[in-house]
């Protein structure tokens, strides 16, 4: 496991994303409205929908494709709906975000 500094709280705007490329799959991370900061697979269970073009409400993001409403905490599926995404840890020091990724998957770009 590797901690990748991935940039500052001000390059996500507040309840939205910024996407990181990986080898192994795309990664949205979130802020919220109260500054936290999330990171998720940006793939909806549903069908695949890119998470980080929702809507960020509360500590959830509304999939812009069908309106499953996911966690950003836990990245289950809210409410009827069922399934998962993929969480990753997120470091806030003063600002300057980093993130837990496995060594295959280590950030290829920003």
């Amino acid at each position: 496991m590797n901690w990748k500094t991935i940039g500052h709280i001000d390059d996500i705007p507040l309840r939205g994303a910024r996407c990181i490329k990986t080898p192994g799959m795309n990664i949205a991370v979130f802020r919220t409205s109260e500054n936290e900061v999330f990171a998720i697979e940006n793939r909806c269970p549903h069908k695949a929908g890119p998470l980080s073009e929702g809507i960020v409400h509360g500590k959830s993001v509304t999939c812009p494709l069908h309106n499953w409403v996911i966690s950003l905490e836990n990245g289950m599926a809210q409410g009827a709906d069922e399934g998962e995404v993929r969480t990753f840890e997120i470091r806030n020091e003063d600002g300057l975000l980093s993130i837990l990724l496995d060594q295959p998957m280590m950030v290829a770009a920003e």
